[in-house]
């Protein structure tokens, strides 16, 4: 006589998922439960979801994607997770120039900024780039779909010289935690996502210099720079944009604990003098 077949799991409740939850430390953990549920495609696959946020996975890539203005922006192990914070520097672009025909995403770890952009700000030309391969390949799954162009290198080194000069947006997420505070971040940050994307150097703005260094050549006429950086190293970081020649202001959302520094570049007719300029 056959065996009776094995019965089926059954799917984890609500509550139980929101009491595994919340024994692990979640504070979120009734939201958490309900993207969890909501996802999960078994209850197997929901049980191997909670034990591995009940493990410190992050959220975000337990469930293989992140909410960004709007989006659901995949995500995955190995990869920056965008910030709630970093959507003020999005609408903050989309405000300094909303007719932008090209935008630049640089250090773009999952793509978020320039899939955002995109999404705001219609059809535009997309690139975005990453010195890691492993966020080259997630960013590539999140601008397809805006027909944007990601690129593998440092910093300018991997855009295409035909941009030199045509840029109207240039978003930089840098990574700006000084390398003497990573080991003080939160375990999902430190554990789980790549160092090159949180370690800004000696005092956390050493990419951002670069950055504002190099701009002025990319900038069309009028294009601007935005890059996130902390309450304590705005006034550093507004100084490195003066320093490169852009017409520079500190913009903070209080709401969101964010600041963005944004740079304007020369207008036609200035630009020869600040692509080149003369130093002491």
């Amino acid at each position: 006589m056959p065996a009776p077949p094995s019965a089926s799991p059954s799917r984890p409740s609500r509550s139980s998922v929101v009491a595994a939850l919340r024994a692990a430390g979640c504070v979120f953990a009734e939201d958490e439960a309900e993207l969890i549920l909501g996802a999960a495609r078994t209850p197997a696959e929901a049980a191997a979801m909670v034990d591995r946020r009940r493990a410190g996975l992050p959220l975000e890539l337990v469930l293989g994607w992140a909410e960004f203005k709007g989006l659901r922006i995949a995500v995955e192990p190995g990869v920056f997770v965008p910030r709630r914070r970093t959507e003020f520097l999005v609408d903050q672009a989309v405000a300094q120039a909303p007719d932008a025909a090209v935008v630049v995403d640089l250090c773009c770890g999952s793509g978020a900024v320039g899939a955002a952009l995109a999404a705001a700000l219609g059809r535009v030309e997309l690139h975005a780039a990453d010195i890691d391969p492993a966020a080259v390949r997630c960013a590539r799954r999140n601008i397809a779909g805006h027909g944007g162009r990601v690129h593998e290198g440092d910093l300018f080194e991997a855009l295409p010289g035909e941009l030199r000069g045509r840029v109207d947006i240039l978003a930089a997420n840098v990574p700006y935690v000084p390398t003497a505070e990573v080991g003080l971040l939160p375990a999902e940050a430190r554990d789980h996502e790549p160092l090159v994307a949180l370690d800004g150097g000696a005092d956390g703005l050493e990419v951002l210099r670069r950055v504002a260094a190099g701009a002025v050549r990319w900038l069309a006429p009028g294009g601007c720079l935005l890059i996130e950086t902390s309450e304590r190293q705005a006034p550093s970081a507004v100084d490195a944009f003066i320093r490169a020649g852009l017409t520079t202001r500190l913009a903070v959302s209080e709401e969101l604990y964010a600041h963005v520094v944004i740079g304007a570049g020369a207008p036609a007719g200035c630009r020869e003098r600040l692509v080149s300029p003369s130093r002491p």
